[in-house]
């Protein structure tokens, strides 16, 4: 399991809807920062300060060539929070099985 600095890390960077727009594109194949940009109504420099989130975070890695900077996708950061979600959810689903169980006992007659 993913330490919590990284996931801390890499929920910041999910937290922004423009972030998770370029995760969702990327998630097609790599892209180039200018291909990645062009939905955006936001500067080039602007929208360079999501890459360098999405790159410190993990999520993406970067490689220039040329003039060109091409993000591709590293899925497995995405997979410790994924890791890290189905934790939480089966935590979760033993309390309330729990919680069920006692309020159906609580409400059955007794002898």
């Amino acid at each position: 399991m993913a330490g919590s600095a990284v996931l801390d890390d890499v929920f910041a960077a999910l937290a922004d809807p423009t972030r998770r727009a370029v995760i969702h594109r990327l998630g097609r194949g790599p892209a180039t920062v200018r291909e990645l940009a062009e939905p955006f109504p936001i500067t080039l420099p602007s929208f360079m300060r999501h890459v360098r989130v999405l790159e410190a975070s993990g999520l993406i890695s970067t490689a220039k060539s040329g003039r060109a900077r091409t993000c591709t996708l590293r899925p497995e950061e995405l997979e410790a929070v994924s890791d890290w979600l189905a934790a939480e959810r089966d935590l979760w689903r033993g309390r309330t099985d729990r919680l069920e169980a006692f309020v159906t006992n609580a409400q059955e007659p007794r002898p």
